[in-house]
């Protein structure tokens, strides 16, 4: 990745300056028996529209916290990365009462209502779908993002010297972040082709930087497992051998 990348979203342009084709998100929920793989581009496809209706519909900018009630999935990662495009603080697990705006799944609905701000939730459903019933108090993200724009501009642009991030108590700017990923990256010898399985939740440093953040500053890719608990050691064995897993972290 280049040296000058500063923020997240930076990252994700250079990796899909350097071929956008590759796989960077493979996703299973061993839960539902799930697997959706995303190459670079359909992933920062999903970036774009997110940050359009981050930007647009939601009115959020840079300064601007967002309490992020999501498990480790595919979704999550794109919530990350628009948040990043657009400046706005992403606070893992954060209050929503205390929050601008709150992105919850299915599970956390009540504890988001708390939010005095904008609501948007995530039905968490194979293939991206919707609720059946849209949450009262709720935009449907299913409903809302396919209309976005494929393209995203800023309007203002980010600050990596302003928070990006906060989970564990920890606060990070973007750049911190940055850092952090490649040294995590470097720390476990990941590089372009290396493929990481992760079983990591998204509520620590570790889950993040494991399961988007560090194969994302190597060049590297993530097979990012949720529910890998309801997986038996021999299918994890298969798995690891068929998606050509490089580093796991479970």
């Amino acid at each position: 990745m280049n040296a000058s990348d500063r923020t997240p979203a930076d990252l994700l342009r250079s990796a899909l300056a350097a071929d956008p084709a590759r796989p960077l998100v493979t996703f299973y929920d061993d839960a539902t028996g799930e697997r959706v793989e995303l190459s670079v581009a359909t992933f920062a496809n999903w970036v774009s529209k997110t940050a359009n209706l981050l930007q647009g519909d939601l009115a959020a900018g840079p300064g601007d916290r967002l309490a992020l009630l999501l498990p480790a999935h595919w979704q999550s990662a794109v919530w990350l990365l628009a948040c990043s495009s657009v400046g706005v603080t992403v606070e893992i697990g954060g209050d929503p009462a205390g929050a601008d705006l709150v992105v919850s799944g299915p599970d956390s609905l009540d504890a988001a209502r708390a939010c005095g701000g904008e609501r948007v939730a995530l039905a968490l459903r194979p293939l991206g779908g919707r609720f059946p019933q849209p949450p009262e108090g709720f935009l449907d993200y299913a409903v809302e993002v396919p209309a976005q724009g494929d393209r995203f501009a800023p309007f203002a642009p980010v600050d990596p010297d302003a928070p990006a991030l906060v989970v564990g108590g920890t606060e990070l700017t973007a750049a911190e972040l940055v850092a952090r990923s490649r040294e995590d990256a470097g720390e476990h010898g990941l590089a372009p082709g290396s493929r990481v399985l992760s079983g990591l939740a998204y509520d620590s440093w570790e889950g993040l930087s494991a399961g988007l953040f560090a194969p994302l500053a190597a060049g590297a890719s993530v097979v990012l497992c949720r529910n890998l608990a309801e997986l038996s050691a021999e299918a994890l064995e298969k798995r690891v051998e068929s998606e050509r897993v490089t580093d796991r972290v479970v």
